[in-house]
């Protein structure tokens, strides 16, 4: 019998803050358990971070950047022995790119060989992922003041402009999703989900 690892379905919901990414990943996640899909997410790591003193937001550093990816692939590999779908609440792409936006926010120059480091992690990672969707700021839509989160609207729009830079950048695949448009990328995105569940189902079959 192969010992091969046989990662499942991994999808990830990328944007700024409050823009409806955890309850859109939630919506999914209930709509595959009443599927019977076997479901693992992983949360945002930014309330962990501050936990962990580790500086977020606008006072993002590159040590809070590098623990927040390498823990997040982290917690991803493990999610991967657990479910046939994982959900990611943030793609490691997303602490660059909030990075990035510090740096622009304090207007601090990046140090070149940290950006480098940084990018190949991102882009060796990404690969893993079956589904990208992106959130689009809508700017009438007020920050959620329930989560530990800055309430800087132009931090917010920053981030969210430094995000798409980077998924530009590192030509990471990513659809849209407005924020009018949840109802049906739901349904595309579950519809995705079961296709590429049937296709592992034939391929164990043959």
């Amino acid at each position: 019998m192969s010992t091969d690892f046989v990662r499942p379905v991994t999808i990830a919901v990328t944007g700024t803050h409050s823009t409806g990414k955890s309850t859109f990943l939630q919506r999914i996640a209930e709509q595959l358990h009443r599927d019977r899909v076997e479901v693992a997410v992983v949360a945002d790591l930014g309330a962990q971070a501050a936990e962990h003193g580790l500086p977020i937001l606008h006072e993002h550093t590159w040590a809070s950047t590098l623990w927040i990816i390498t823990r997040g692939m982290s917690l991803e590999a493990h999610a991967w022995t657990q479910a046939d779908v994982v959900l990611v609440d943030r793609p490691v792409s997303d602490a660059l790119g909030y990075y990035e936006a510090a740096l622009e926010y304090r207007g601090a120059q990046p140090h070149s060989a940290n950006i480098d480091q940084l990018e190949q992690l991102v882009a060796r990672h990404v690969r893993h992922y079956d589904l990208v969707v992106r959130t689009v700021l809508d700017p009438t839509i007020p920050l959620d003041l329930s989560k530990p989160r800055g309430t800087d609207l132009e931090f917010r729009a920053l981030a969210d402009r430094h995000v798409a830079k980077v998924l530009e950048r590192l030509d990471i695949g990513h659809d849209l999703l407005p924020s009018d448009g949840y109802d049906r990328a739901l349904v595309e995105v579950t519809a995705f989900v079961k296709g590429r569940l049937d296709r592992v189902d034939e391929n164990d079959d043959h």
